[in-house]
Formats: structure tokens, C-alpha cells, sequence
């Protein structure tokens, strides 16, 4: 800061960093996608069981959010899930509109399959750089999460998504 003022960044720089951060999330889900394909599950799948493996028994409609999904998208999504014994469905206690999604079982069996496969993956993915460097890396893409959150929030007070941390 000079004088009080934000240094002004090279806006040309910031957009790289942009396109890289959505190129390295892009290369991974395909990386992943590959690992996870013996298993039989898609990357809608996965995702939805990661969220819940993290929040069980959300609401159908905060998952279609958090994931964003319209409600039919995600309905059709859990209809083949629930149809797999994955994941089942019940009605809130407290609001008889709402659903609730809860992993089975099997979701629960298959959330640690997954977690061990992808775990094989991050290793491969991770080998070549040194630890202080993802130490620093995950330092500043936490940095850019909150900053992100704050902007969120100071855009939609009502939405409760910016309080999930998928890292957890």
C-alpha cells in the first residue's frame, strides 16, 4: 500500500492467474474423472456424495445450489442415485416442503473408496512441487477464497453457500 492506497495490480497478470486457476481445477476434474471411472460414477455423482460425505442430510435445494444444479437437474441426479442405494431422500422434520438427502451405506463404502483413490491421484499431482511451495499456494488460494466469500456476502446477505468450506 502506498500512502493509504491498494498497489495497483497488472490487470493482464491477474487475468492469467484467473485462466490458470480454471485451467489447473479443469485438468484435475478430468485427472480425477479417469481415476474414478472403474468405479463406475460420474464427476455429478462424485460431487454430490463429496458435499454430502461433508454435510450430510442437506436440504435437496441447498445441494442443487452449492453444486449449481436447477432443482430438476438435481432431482433426476438423486433419483438415480436413490435408484443405486447411494443416497436417500426424507422429508424435513421442521419444514414438510423441504428434503433431506443422507448418504446409505453403500454412498458412505463408496465415499471411502473415492477418497483413496482421489488421495492417489493428489499424490501424483503434488509430487513434483515442494512443500513450502503448496504450503504458500494454499496460503494464497485460501486468501482469495475469503476475499471471494467477503464479495459474495456484501452481494447476497440471504445466501448461505459462502459459509461452506469444501477443504474441510
Amino acid at each position: 500500500m502506498a500512502e493509504g492506497k491498494p498497489v495497483q495490480k497488472d490487470l493482464n497478470s491477474s487475468l492469467r492467474f484467473g485462466f490458470l486457476i480454471h485451467d489447473v481445477s479443469r485438468l484435475r476434474r478430468i485427472v480425477v474423472d479417469r481415476a474414478l471411472k472403474p468405479l463406475g460414477i460420474t464427476r455429478s455423482q462424485w460431487w454430490v456424495l463429496a458435499f454430502l460425505s461433508r454435510r450430510d442430510g442437506m436440504t435437496q435445494t441447498a445441494l442443487a445450489a452449492d453444486l449449481d444444479l436447477t432443482k430438476v437437474a438435481i432431482g433426476g441426479l438423486l433419483d438415480r442415485m436413490e435408484a443405486s442405494r447411494l443416497v436417500e431422500r426424507r422429508a424435513d422434520p421442521k419444514d414438510g416442503r423441504a428434503r433431506r438427502v443422507y448418504l446409505t451405506k453403500s454412498g458412505q463404502k463408496l465415499i471411502a473408496t473415492i477418497r483413496e483413490n482421489v488421495e492417489n491421484v493428489e499424490v501424483g499431482i503434488l509430487t513434483k512441487i515442494p512443500e513450502a511451495d503448496l504450503n504458500q499456494a494454499s496460503d494464497t488460494l485460501l486468501a482469495l477464497k475469503n476475499t471471494l466469500l467477503e464479495m459474495v456476502d456484501s452481494d447476497d446477505p440471504d445466501d448461505d453457500r459462502a459459509d461452506i468450506n469444501i477443504l474441510e
